[in-house]
């Protein structure tokens, strides 16, 4: 086994460990200090109002990035279906400077997606980042007005199950929207 695939699981049985030393801690301090609570913060911002908003407009953006990129997918389909039809017919000089027109165009497609996706990811970021903001400070606040010893979010590395009990995601949802 190499040095690379040893890292992961030691990194995650040293996770494993930390969330066992907060689970004993939390149970040996007593009272309601043992009250845990798992948060799915994914679930929550697309639940939310706000979140459901940003989903429609990153969906919009999306669908205007795949129609600004339309017309080069076409105009690359048509030269290779021209090129396709008349390669054997085409000198080699000609049939060669076909096929960089064709991967020139190709690149060129590529360039815009990778382009586009970038955009996308900036504008997800935009309208989502300051909602996982709000809601962690939601979080944070559910955590303390109702004594939890501490919440772990669903996507936490090392968490392989939680009872549907613990999952205080609804309330999360619930909370940001009165707040909102």
């Amino acid at each position: 086994m190499n040095q690379t695939s040893k890292r992961p699981l030691s990194q995650r049985l040293l996770l494993l460990i930390a969330a066992g030393l907060l689970i004993g801690f939390a149970i040996g301090a007593g009272g309601d200090a043992n009250k845990i609570g798992i948060v799915d913060l994914d679930q929550a911002v697309s639940s939310t109002t706000e979140g459901k908003a940003a989903r429609d407009e990153l969906e919009r953006k999306k669908r205007e990035a795949e129609q600004s990129l339309q017309p080069l997918v076409e105009r690359y389909q048509e030269l290779a279906k021209e090129f396709e039809a008349k390669q054997f017919v085409l000198s080699d000089d000609a049939r060669f400077q076909k096929q960089l027109d064709l991967q020139e165009l190709r690149n060129e497609i590529e360039n815009k997606q990778k382009q586009l996706q970038g955009q996308l990811e900036v504008a997800r970021e935009r309208l989502v980042g300051p909602l996982r903001t709000k809601l962690v400070e939601i979080v944070e606040n559910v955590g303390r007005d109702e004594g939890f010893a501490f919440i772990m979010m669903r996507s936490t590395p090392g968490l392989m199950y939680a009872r549907e009990a613990l999952d205080i995601t609804d309330l999360v949802i619930k909370k940001f929207n009165e707040k909102g």
